[in-house]
């Protein structure tokens, strides 16, 4: 039983289910985003998110949080989830992907 094996897809599987997350205000997925901090599987299969938003006092909190409470519990052989908000550290612009910089516009000097 390749146990690191099968724990790494599952956590591969729980983040492609993150994705389907959008933020409301900046219309992006939170995985791209950078919101998503870590994903661990846990005696295994309870996956545990570490998540934050872009701002302390985010209207979108509950919205983002059972949104990846919701999404990751979607993954067949994950029995639990449980999501940490944190904001150490502070998300930053520059934790975001590539296509969601392009997407909000602040991808500048990534073409020129």
């Amino acid at each position: 039983m390749n146990l690191p094996e099968n724990i790494d897809r599952l956590i591969d599987q729980v983040r492609q289910a993150l994705r389907t997350v959008i933020d409301p205000e900046l219309g992006y997925n939170i995985v791209d985003l950078g919101l998503i901090y870590d994903v661990r599987i846990e005696d295994g299969n309870q996956a545990r998110i570490a998540m934050t938003t872009t701002t302390r006092g985010c209207p979108a909190t509950q919205y983002l949080v059972e949104g990846a409470y919701r999404s990751a519990g979607t993954v067949p052989g994950v029995a639990d989830v449980e999501v940490d908000l944190t904001y150490d550290p502070p998300w930053q612009p520059a934790m975001a992907s590539l296509a969601a910089k392009r997407h909000l516009g602040i991808a500048a000097g990534a073409d020129q």
